[in-house]
């Protein structure tokens, strides 16, 4: 079996026995295109089938001085050690090369939020026509119940008899499900938004929030009518539907504290993964405290 074989099966089992999602088996299968491309580049005795660690070394090595940071080495070595470990399991490789070699460590970029006046800029405009209230109600629920992009466009309109109780049920990565509040502003949004939902929508159509076409909307529409948004109201020019992930769970854990309820929200296997909003929440006050403290203001010269 080739090299190309192989990695088609792994991507084949990855997406139909352990049902990754699509944007996940496409990282996958990107990685070890570069992994075939490096050795590819290599003296030509190297192959997947006799790969060492001190190769896999190198090609890290060369891969950070083109310019990859830390984080995507790491995500690109997840995807190499995952590949070494379904060939070993079938007998096709002795041993895990991509065991035990690490990363380059880099600095972990903070998040970016919106302030709260910031999010009340973009939210205080709902529109009138259909499509307008649909987006009002999409960034009023990104807002209140910190969704993913993908667990947004996923709902159903048999969910809203659950946003009327206040919550909504989601499905977040590998399927797991959770259950968040809904705001009364994002309430009241989604419910004038299925009052029109029927002037766009198609007879059959299932989904909460529909394009211009009936058909369930399609992510990429949703960022774009946000950064339309956010430039109408003179935001910054990235703001994007995971900023708003971001600042529903800043806000939230600046006034309550409580990082256990922000991770739940969020879906966080990790409470690590929750812990970088403890870093902008003392990034906040420590701002507070250069503007207000006596000792701690710069003379001016």
């Amino acid at each position: 079996m080739t090299s190309v074989e192989q990695v088609d099966r792994y991507l084949d089992e990855l997406a139909q026995q352990r049902r990754q999602s699509p944007h996940t088996v496409s990282n996958y299968r990107r990685d070890l295109r570069v992994l075939a491309g490096l050795i590819a580049e290599s003296s030509g005795s190297i192959t997947f089938s006799n790969l060492q660690a001190h190769h896999v070394r190198r090609f890290m090595a060369q891969l950070h001085a083109r310019g990859l940071g830390g984080r995507s080495l790491a995500r690109m070595l997840s995807a190499w050690r995952g590949f070494y470990r379904w060939l070993g399991l079938r007998g096709e490789v002795s041993a895990n090369p991509v065991e035990g070699v690490k990363a380059p460590k880099s600095p972990q970029a903070l998040p970016k939020v919106l302030s709260p006046d910031e999010a009340g800029r973009l939210l205080d405009h709902p529109g009138e026509d259909a499509l307008e209230l649909r987006d009002q109600a999409m960034f009023e629920l990104f807002y209140s119940s910190g969704l993913r992009l993908a667990e947004l466009a996923a709902l159903e309109i048999a969910c809203l008899h659950d946003v009327a109780e206040g919550e909504i049920k989601v499905f977040g990565k590998r399927g797991k499900e959770r259950h968040v509040p809904v705001g009364s502003k994002a309430r009241a949004a989604i419910e004038c938004w299925a009052q029109r939902r029927a002037q766009v929508a198609l007879p059959d159509e299932t989904a909460l929030f529909v394009g211009q076409r009936g058909a369930r909307i399609h992510p990429r529409v949703i960022e774009e009518r946000l950064r339309q948004r956010a430039l109408a109201q003179g935001l910054p020019v990235n703001v994007h539907p995971h900023m708003l992930r971001h600042s529903f769970a800043s806000h939230v854990l600046q006034s309550s504290g409580d990082l256990r309820a922000v991770q739940e929200m969020l879906g966080h296997a990790s409470i690590a993964s929750t812990q970088v909003y403890t870093h902008l929440d003392f990034q906040h006050l420590a701002q507070v405290y250069d503007k207000a403290h006596p000792r701690a203001k710069r003379k001016q010269s």
